[in-house]
Protein backbone atom coordinates (compact mmCIF):
# COMPACT_ATOMS: atom_id res chain seq x y z
CA UNK A 1 0.00 0.00 0.00
CA UNK A 2 1.51 3.40 -1.42
CA UNK A 3 1.96 5.50 1.34
CA UNK A 4 1.52 9.12 -0.01
CA UNK A 5 0.85 10.37 -3.67
CA UNK A 6 4.30 11.30 -3.50
CA UNK A 7 7.00 8.86 -2.32
CA UNK A 8 8.86 12.04 -0.30
CA UNK A 9 6.73 14.02 2.16
CA UNK A 10 8.08 17.11 3.97
CA UNK A 11 7.23 18.82 7.00
CA UNK A 12 9.20 21.82 7.94
CA UNK A 13 8.04 22.80 11.75
CA UNK A 14 7.48 26.34 12.70
CA UNK A 15 8.04 26.47 16.01
CA UNK A 16 4.63 26.98 17.18
CA UNK A 17 3.18 23.38 16.91
CA UNK A 18 2.42 24.10 13.27
CA UNK A 19 3.56 22.91 9.89
CA UNK A 20 4.33 23.46 6.62
CA UNK A 21 3.51 19.97 3.97
CA UNK A 22 5.49 19.47 1.00
CA UNK A 23 5.44 17.01 -1.53
CA UNK A 24 7.76 16.11 -4.18
CA UNK A 25 11.79 15.84 -4.41
CA UNK A 26 13.69 17.61 -1.46
CA UNK A 27 17.49 18.11 -1.99
CA UNK A 28 19.99 17.89 0.95
CA UNK A 29 20.42 21.24 1.16
CA UNK A 30 16.73 21.59 2.10
CA UNK A 31 17.28 19.79 5.12
CA UNK A 32 19.85 22.58 6.48
CA UNK A 33 17.84 25.06 7.91
CA UNK A 34 16.44 27.50 10.50
CA UNK A 35 13.17 25.19 10.72
CA UNK A 36 13.31 21.68 11.96
CA UNK A 37 11.73 19.43 8.97
CA UNK A 38 10.45 16.04 8.98
CA UNK A 39 10.80 14.26 6.08
CA UNK A 40 8.72 10.84 5.25
CA UNK A 41 9.65 8.21 2.94
CA UNK A 42 8.05 5.50 1.24
CA UNK A 43 9.94 2.56 0.87
CA UNK A 44 7.46 0.99 -1.87
CA UNK A 45 9.16 3.55 -3.98
CA UNK A 46 12.98 2.92 -6.14
CA UNK A 47 13.24 6.45 -5.63
CA UNK A 48 13.17 7.01 -2.12
CA UNK A 49 15.60 4.11 -1.45
CA UNK A 50 17.83 5.86 -4.23
CA UNK A 51 17.82 8.94 -2.73
CA UNK A 52 18.68 7.74 0.66
CA UNK A 53 21.82 6.20 -0.47
CA UNK A 54 23.20 9.03 -2.88
CA UNK A 55 21.52 12.34 -1.63
CA UNK A 56 20.48 11.71 1.85
CA UNK A 57 24.14 12.48 3.44
CA UNK A 58 23.50 10.55 5.90
CA UNK A 59 25.84 7.82 7.55
CA UNK A 60 25.67 4.44 5.57
CA UNK A 61 24.86 2.73 8.87
CA UNK A 62 22.13 4.57 9.44
CA UNK A 63 20.80 4.75 5.16
CA UNK A 64 21.12 0.56 5.79
CA UNK A 65 19.03 0.76 9.00
CA UNK A 66 16.24 3.12 7.27
CA UNK A 67 16.15 0.75 4.06
CA UNK A 68 15.14 -2.46 6.06
CA UNK A 69 12.19 -4.51 5.62
CA UNK A 70 11.90 -6.57 8.74
CA UNK A 71 13.26 -4.75 12.10
CA UNK A 72 13.10 -5.73 15.78
CA UNK A 73 12.55 -2.77 17.68
CA UNK A 74 15.82 -1.00 18.86
CA UNK A 75 17.08 2.20 20.12
CA UNK A 76 20.93 3.28 18.76
CA UNK A 77 22.98 6.07 19.36
CA UNK A 78 24.78 7.36 16.57
CA UNK A 79 26.90 10.22 17.43
CA UNK A 80 24.68 13.01 18.34
CA UNK A 81 21.46 11.03 16.49
CA UNK A 82 19.26 8.33 17.16
CA UNK A 83 18.42 5.77 15.27
CA UNK A 84 15.06 4.17 16.12
CA UNK A 85 13.20 0.75 15.05
CA UNK A 86 9.85 1.13 16.04
CA UNK A 87 6.53 -1.31 15.64
CA UNK A 88 2.80 -0.27 15.47
CA UNK A 89 -0.30 -1.40 15.43
CA UNK A 90 -1.72 -1.95 11.76
CA UNK A 91 -5.37 -0.55 11.94
CA UNK A 92 -5.48 -0.67 7.72
CA UNK A 93 -8.83 -2.14 6.09
CA UNK A 94 -8.80 -5.93 6.92
CA UNK A 95 -5.86 -6.26 7.97
CA UNK A 96 -5.00 -7.99 11.62
CA UNK A 97 -3.97 -5.11 14.45
CA UNK A 98 -1.53 -7.88 15.70
CA UNK A 99 0.27 -7.68 12.55
CA UNK A 100 2.38 -4.74 13.50
CA UNK A 101 4.30 -2.28 10.79
CA UNK A 102 7.48 -1.16 11.04
CA UNK A 103 8.49 2.13 10.66
CA UNK A 104 12.43 3.09 11.32
CA UNK A 105 13.49 6.34 12.19
CA UNK A 106 16.29 9.20 12.11
CA UNK A 107 16.68 12.09 14.46
CA UNK A 108 19.31 14.40 14.87
CA UNK A 109 18.85 18.03 16.11
CA UNK A 110 16.76 19.47 13.39
CA UNK A 111 16.22 16.40 11.17
CA UNK A 112 13.79 13.73 11.51
CA UNK A 113 13.62 10.75 8.46
CA UNK A 114 11.45 8.31 9.06
CA UNK A 115 10.63 5.20 6.19
CA UNK A 116 7.43 3.06 5.95
CA UNK A 117 5.86 0.77 3.79
CA UNK A 118 2.61 0.77 5.51
CA UNK A 119 0.34 3.09 6.48
CA UNK A 120 0.51 3.80 10.18
CA UNK A 121 -2.68 5.95 12.10
CA UNK A 122 -0.64 6.59 14.61
CA UNK A 123 1.78 8.71 12.70
CA UNK A 124 -1.60 10.21 10.73
CA UNK A 125 -2.09 11.22 14.15
CA UNK A 126 0.69 13.46 14.49
CA UNK A 127 0.21 14.77 10.65
CA UNK A 128 -3.19 15.72 12.04
CA UNK A 129 -1.70 17.84 15.05
CA UNK A 130 0.35 19.43 13.21
CA UNK A 131 -2.20 20.72 10.55
CA UNK A 132 -4.56 21.88 13.57
CA UNK A 133 -1.48 23.70 14.77
CA UNK A 134 -1.07 22.04 18.25
CA UNK A 135 1.40 19.35 17.39
CA UNK A 136 5.20 19.60 18.31
CA UNK A 137 7.47 21.83 18.31
CA UNK A 138 10.69 20.36 17.50
CA UNK A 139 12.42 17.38 17.25
CA UNK A 140 12.57 16.16 20.07
CA UNK A 141 8.45 17.09 21.06
CA UNK A 142 7.99 14.91 17.16
CA UNK A 143 9.92 11.98 18.63
CA UNK A 144 7.65 12.18 21.82
CA UNK A 145 4.69 12.80 20.02
CA UNK A 146 5.53 9.58 17.87
CA UNK A 147 6.06 7.18 20.92
CA UNK A 148 2.94 8.31 22.45
CA UNK A 149 0.92 8.06 19.67
CA UNK A 150 2.43 4.49 19.02
CA UNK A 151 1.48 3.51 22.76
CA UNK A 152 -2.14 5.47 22.42
CA UNK A 153 -3.16 3.38 19.49
CA UNK A 154 -1.22 -0.20 20.89
CA UNK A 155 -3.97 0.69 24.18
CA UNK A 156 -6.86 0.12 22.12
CA UNK A 157 -5.88 -3.36 20.89
CA UNK A 158 -4.93 -4.16 24.25
CA UNK A 159 -8.16 -3.14 25.76
CA UNK A 160 -10.41 -4.95 22.55
CA UNK A 161 -8.22 -8.11 23.38
CA UNK A 162 -9.10 -7.67 27.42
CA UNK A 163 -12.62 -7.32 26.38
CA UNK A 164 -12.47 -10.67 24.24
CA UNK A 165 -10.98 -12.95 27.37
CA UNK A 166 -13.70 -11.59 29.27
CA UNK A 167 -16.54 -12.50 27.19
CA UNK A 168 -14.88 -15.85 26.86
CA UNK A 169 -14.29 -16.36 30.45
CA UNK A 170 -18.13 -15.31 30.70
CA UNK A 171 -19.59 -17.81 27.76
CA UNK A 172 -17.64 -20.15 29.92
CA UNK A 173 -20.26 -19.80 32.67
CA UNK A 174 -22.96 -20.76 29.97
CA UNK A 175 -23.48 -24.59 29.23
CA UNK A 176 -24.17 -23.56 25.88
CA UNK A 177 -21.51 -22.02 24.84
CA UNK A 178 -18.26 -23.96 25.23
CA UNK A 179 -17.33 -24.61 21.78
CA UNK A 180 -15.38 -21.25 21.54
CA UNK A 181 -11.95 -23.30 21.03
CA UNK A 182 -11.52 -21.48 17.52
CA UNK A 183 -11.65 -18.01 18.97
CA UNK A 184 -9.22 -18.90 21.60
CA UNK A 185 -6.77 -20.26 19.18
CA UNK A 186 -6.90 -16.88 17.26
CA UNK A 187 -6.66 -14.61 19.95
CA UNK A 188 -3.50 -16.87 21.74
CA UNK A 189 -1.90 -16.49 18.54
CA UNK A 190 -2.32 -12.84 18.08
CA UNK A 191 -1.27 -12.50 21.71
CA UNK A 192 1.87 -14.13 20.90
CA UNK A 193 2.67 -11.82 17.54
CA UNK A 194 1.76 -8.64 19.63
CA UNK A 195 4.13 -9.55 22.84
CA UNK A 196 6.66 -10.29 20.38
CA UNK A 197 7.35 -6.70 19.16
CA UNK A 198 5.70 -4.76 21.95
CA UNK A 199 8.53 -6.52 24.67
CA UNK A 200 11.48 -5.32 22.88
CA UNK A 201 9.87 -1.60 22.06
CA UNK A 202 9.18 -1.04 25.69
CA UNK A 203 13.10 -1.77 25.86
CA UNK A 204 13.80 0.82 23.22
CA UNK A 205 11.82 3.36 24.46
CA UNK A 206 13.24 3.22 28.05
CA UNK A 207 17.32 3.05 26.09
CA UNK A 208 15.67 5.76 24.13
CA UNK A 209 14.55 7.88 27.69
CA UNK A 210 17.71 7.47 29.09
CA UNK A 211 20.25 8.30 25.81
CA UNK A 212 22.65 11.71 26.44
CA UNK A 213 20.94 13.33 23.72
CA UNK A 214 21.41 17.33 23.59
CA UNK A 215 18.57 17.89 21.39
CA UNK A 216 16.22 16.17 23.72
CA UNK A 217 14.71 18.33 26.47
CA UNK A 218 14.00 16.63 29.85
CA UNK A 219 10.52 17.23 29.75
CA UNK A 220 10.42 14.86 26.24
CA UNK A 221 12.57 12.28 27.97
CA UNK A 222 9.73 12.02 30.87
CA UNK A 223 7.38 11.88 27.78
CA UNK A 224 9.12 8.96 26.03
CA UNK A 225 9.94 7.45 29.58
CA UNK A 226 5.99 7.38 30.33
CA UNK A 227 5.71 5.83 26.91
CA UNK A 228 8.08 3.20 27.93
CA UNK A 229 6.08 2.68 31.21
CA UNK A 230 2.82 2.50 29.41
CA UNK A 231 4.77 -0.09 27.08
CA UNK A 232 5.72 -2.16 30.28
CA UNK A 233 1.52 -2.25 31.70
CA UNK A 234 0.61 -3.65 28.61
CA UNK A 235 2.90 -5.93 28.38
CA UNK A 236 2.01 -7.37 31.63
CA UNK A 237 -1.89 -7.15 30.68
CA UNK A 238 -0.46 -9.22 27.47
CA UNK A 239 1.39 -11.52 30.03
CA UNK A 240 -2.01 -12.07 32.08
CA UNK A 241 -4.22 -12.49 29.07
CA UNK A 242 -1.99 -15.14 28.03
CA UNK A 243 -2.75 -16.94 31.44
CA UNK A 244 -6.66 -16.16 31.72
CA UNK A 245 -6.67 -18.00 28.50
CA UNK A 246 -4.53 -20.57 29.50
CA UNK A 247 -6.59 -21.15 31.89
CA UNK A 248 -9.56 -21.13 29.87
CA UNK A 249 -7.98 -23.85 27.16
CA UNK A 250 -7.71 -25.71 30.30
CA UNK A 251 -11.07 -25.50 31.46
CA UNK A 252 -12.27 -26.15 27.99
CA UNK A 253 -10.13 -29.17 27.45
CA UNK A 254 -11.67 -30.43 30.79
CA UNK A 255 -15.01 -29.55 29.82
CA UNK A 256 -14.31 -31.81 26.83
CA UNK A 257 -13.04 -34.74 28.40
CA UNK A 258 -15.71 -35.09 31.19
CA UNK A 259 -18.52 -35.00 28.19
CA UNK A 260 -16.56 -37.47 26.89
CA UNK A 261 -15.95 -39.83 29.52
CA UNK A 262 -19.73 -39.46 30.42
CA UNK A 263 -21.02 -40.74 26.89
CA UNK A 264 -18.60 -43.17 27.08
CA UNK A 265 -19.94 -44.64 30.68
CA UNK A 266 -23.62 -44.44 29.22
CA UNK A 267 -22.67 -46.36 25.89
CA UNK A 268 -20.83 -48.96 28.54
CA UNK A 269 -23.87 -49.09 30.43
CA UNK A 270 -25.63 -49.95 27.44
CA UNK A 271 -23.71 -52.93 26.22
CA UNK A 272 -23.39 -54.14 29.85
CA UNK A 273 -27.53 -54.48 29.55
CA UNK A 274 -27.74 -55.53 25.98
CA UNK A 275 -24.72 -58.16 26.16
CA UNK A 276 -26.49 -60.67 27.92
CA UNK A 277 -29.48 -60.30 26.49
CA UNK A 278 -27.71 -60.72 22.81
CA UNK A 279 -26.12 -63.95 24.58
CA UNK A 280 -29.36 -64.98 24.88
CA UNK A 281 -30.83 -64.33 21.26
CA UNK A 282 -27.61 -65.99 20.01
CA UNK A 283 -28.01 -69.20 21.19
CA UNK A 284 -31.34 -69.80 20.46
CA UNK A 285 -30.53 -68.35 16.65
CA UNK A 286 -28.44 -70.96 16.59
CA UNK A 287 -29.49 -73.12 13.14
CA UNK A 288 -29.05 -76.75 15.01
CA UNK A 289 -32.09 -79.18 16.13
CA UNK A 290 -33.08 -79.01 19.50
CA UNK A 291 -33.81 -75.55 19.74
CA UNK A 292 -36.58 -75.15 22.72
CA UNK A 293 -39.50 -74.02 21.21
CA UNK A 294 -39.07 -74.23 17.47
CA UNK A 295 -42.06 -75.72 16.71
CA UNK A 296 -44.57 -73.91 19.54
CA UNK A 297 -46.45 -70.97 18.40
CA UNK A 298 -46.06 -69.40 21.80
CA UNK A 299 -42.16 -69.63 22.33
CA UNK A 300 -41.83 -66.46 20.46
CA UNK A 301 -43.62 -64.49 23.28
CA UNK A 302 -42.33 -66.46 25.73
CA UNK A 303 -38.89 -65.03 24.90
CA UNK A 304 -39.92 -61.93 24.57
CA UNK A 305 -41.19 -61.64 27.71
CA UNK A 306 -38.18 -63.44 29.27
CA UNK A 307 -35.95 -60.58 27.52
CA UNK A 308 -37.84 -57.83 28.61
CA UNK A 309 -37.55 -59.78 32.50
CA UNK A 310 -33.83 -59.62 32.21
CA UNK A 311 -33.32 -56.07 31.00
CA UNK A 312 -35.52 -54.86 33.88
CA UNK A 313 -33.44 -56.53 36.18
CA UNK A 314 -30.67 -55.77 35.20
CA UNK A 315 -31.26 -52.40 34.98
CA UNK A 316 -32.29 -52.73 38.83
CA UNK A 317 -29.25 -54.32 39.95
CA UNK A 318 -27.24 -51.69 38.02
CA UNK A 319 -29.14 -49.07 40.09
CA UNK A 320 -28.66 -50.82 43.25
CA UNK A 321 -24.82 -50.95 42.60
CA UNK A 322 -25.22 -46.96 42.27
CA UNK A 323 -23.70 -47.24 38.61
CA UNK A 324 -25.73 -44.67 37.29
Amino acid sequence: MQLTDSWITAHYLDGMGAAEKTNGHILPKDMVNDRCVWVQLDMNEFAAQLWLREESRLPDVVVDALLADESRPRCMAVDDGVLLNLRGVNMNPGADPADMVSIQIWGERQLIVSTQRQRLRAVNDVEKHLHDGTGPKDVGELLADLSNSLSERMSHVVQNINDQVDQLEEDLVDESARENRNELKLLRREVIRLRRYIAPQREAMAALAGENISWVPPLEKQQIRSSADRLTLFVEEIDLVRERASIIQDELSSDQAARMNKNMYVLAIISGIFLPLTLITGLLGINVAGIPGADSPWAFGLVTFVLILCGVGELFLLRRLHWF
